[in-house]
């Protein structure tokens, strides 16, 4: 929670000591006209302020002995702040009841302000919202933006949304610099976890408009991320429109297209598995797989027009990880390989030759060669080494045709 406007009641300069009375000020002295409540405040504030909490919480307590006076609510507030810098909340909160029951428009509600931070620092969350709700109820605009902020996270933490966002919008509506941000991160959040990235945009928007970059460069980010994430969303849903509903045949000129700008803006937003879907639906609509296939393909290296894909062995196992979103795991997984069959290989290459030992080395190229066959795509490795070894020979031995 942000800090709000200093509670504590403004002073004055405080009156200089007289020699004559060991050092009290002159509210402290005998009047034959009486205390002056002004003036008590006025030197309480400055005890406080030297640390001297207990003449404080008197002069403060004889303001409130003089009954309804103009500055009865001062001291009652002023009381309350000493006190509980003393440890006596339960003291304190009277103080500030007593300061809020006389309706004063600038210390009623930084009372309830303070009462509300008691209950915020105890974790007693239902007692506080009350309390800023007296807040909001003085009215006083320079509290309204910390109140409203408070109130919204409230009943965001209840699951209460509706009452929530009208708190933000409150917060926002006061166009303050300090708590509208917050307040436009925490509802744009909840529009987008609701599926509406487009008053999400707005909300942000407004929100961007309250800071000064310069001055709060970490805020400016945030919300600036999070306009960036609504825009996304914003784009998923307008590419998605583009294809229509599942079953049906896409666009062929606008389909590969929005199929590959969404297959790859998904997994931005942490929707790996429904990007998945949207590669293999244009892989096999009839209309679009061909372009589709060609710009799932657009970032493989090597590409030969002339050759085909399917006499490589690796091609399908690449395209698919790409259309999976697997593409760094294949990748970690064939260089775990190499790494292997090239440790086990330079081992003996390191060791030099040695003679007898052929029994050896075959069994260390054994090793090596059967690295790949503990994973996926072993088989075809094997598969493809076969059929190559087989044409060979054949073509070493044509005596056999």
């Amino acid at each position: 929670m942000s800090e709000s406007p200093d509670p504590v009641p403004a002073a004055t300069e405080p009156a200089a000591p007289d020699e004559r009375n060991d050092g009290r000020g002159p509210a402290e002295r005998p009047d034959e006209r009486g205390p002056d409540p002004a003036l008590l405040c006025e030197e309480a504030r400055d005890l406080a302020e030297r640390g001297e909490s207990a003449r404080a919480a008197d002069l403060f307590e004889r303001v409130l002995a003089l009954g309804d006076t103009p500055h009865r609510a001062q001291a009652a507030l002023g009381l309350a702040v000493v006190l509980d810098d003393a440890g006596d909340t339960a003291r304190a909160r009277e103080a500030d009841r007593a300061a809020i029951a006389t309706g004063d428009p600038e210390y009623g509600p930084r009372a309830a302000y303070h009462l509300a931070l008691t209950h915020e620092r105890a974790g007693e969350h239902d007692l506080a919202a009350p309390a800023w709700r007296v807040v909001v109820d003085f009215g006083n605009p320079a509290y309204l933006p910390p109140a409203h902020l408070a109130l919204a996270r409230l009943a965001d933490d209840a699951g209460d949304f509706d009452a929530a966002r009208g708190h933000w919008e409150a917060v926002l509506a006061t166009g303050d610099p300090e708590h509208g941000p917050p307040a436009a991160h925490d509802l744009a959040q909840r529009h987008l976890e609701r599926g509406d990235p487009v008053r999400a945009q707005r909300v942000l928007t407004a929100g961007l408009k309250l800071i000064d970059r310069a001055a709060a460069p970490y805020a400016h980010a945030r919300l600036a991320v999070t306009l960036g994430i609504a825009c996304l969303d914003q784009a998923v849903a307008a590419f998605g429109a583009a294809l229509g509903e599942a079953g049906e045949p896409a666009d062929p000129e606008a389909g590969p297209l929005a199929t590959e700008l969404l297959a790859r803006t998904l997994p931005l937003r942490g929707r790996g598995a429904e990007a998945r879907e949207v590669w293999r639906r244009g892989l096999a609509d009839p209309g679009t797989a061909a372009q589709v296939r060609a710009r799932l393909r657009r970032d493989f290296a090597g590409d030969d027009e002339d050759a085909d894909p399917a006499d490589l062995w690796w091609e399908p196992v690449v395209e698919q990880a790409v259309t999976d979103g697997t593409l760094p795991a294949l990748a970690g997984e064939a260089f775990g390989a190499l790494d292997h069959m090239y440790a086990l290989l330079a081992a003996r290459y390191a060791g030099g030759p040695r003679e007898g030992r052929a029994g050896e080395t075959r069994e260390l190229l054994g090793r090596a060669v059967g690295v790949p066959d503990g994973y996926p795509w072993g088989p075809l490795l094997r598969e493809s080494f076969t059929e190559r070894f087989r044409l060979a020979a054949d073509r070493a031995d044509p005596a056999d045709h």
